[in-house]
């Protein structure tokens, strides 16, 4: 199973924000591989209780999920989602959930100590059985959003950081 992502990424260092774009692949059941396509070359593999990140003419760096955990709920997290299994999902995160079928909404706030100091929460958007958007917000920090399949299509590459927002959150001034 895999899908596209766009991702845009602010920062105060930055003159403009940061865009990814790239595919998240979950080639099994205990696998989540990010491959960054651009605007550089780089794969982020999580398994096994360790993440390691490659990037070309580079050894690949290697830790483990402990020094990271919201890795560890991201990796977790990703497969109850996929499996529809909301109890797994329960036990990483605080669900909310609002809005009609053709446009639903899931707030998750992390359980994890580790993780709250780092993320306050994530906000999912969606249309029917498609997951579109993905807005973490950071404990410090700006909004990073991740589009993904057809929301991630329909970032051309033209679209501004309102924009993008707009077409994550489905607004009328997206569509």
């Amino acid at each position: 199973m895999q899908t596209a992502f766009v991702e845009v990424r602010g920062s105060a260092l930055l003159k403009a924000p940061l865009r990814i774009a790239g595919v998240y692949g979950r080639p099994d059941a205990a696998t989540l591989v990010r491959d960054v396509q651009s605007p550089y070359r780089e794969t982020t593999t999580i398994r096994a209780g360790e993440a390691t990140i490659a990037r070309a003419g580079k050894a690949p760096r290697r830790f483990p999920l402990s020094r990271a955990p919201e890795l560890a709920a991201l990796q977790a997290s990703f497969g109850a989602l996929l499996a529809g299994d909301r109890a797994a999902l329960a036990r990483h995160w605080r669900i909310a959930t609002s809005g009609p079928r053709e446009r639903w909404r899931m707030t998750l706030q992390p359980k994890d100590a580790g993780a709250v100091g780092a993320l306050r929460e994530v906000v999912l958007h969606g249309r029917g059985a498609e997951l579109r958007c993905i807005e973490s917000r950071l404990a410090k920090g700006d909004v990073q959003r991740t589009l993904l399949a057809s929301a991630a299509r329909d970032a051309g590459p033209a679209l501004d950081g309102e924009a993008l927002a707009a077409l994550c959150q489905q607004r009328a001034d997206a569509e």
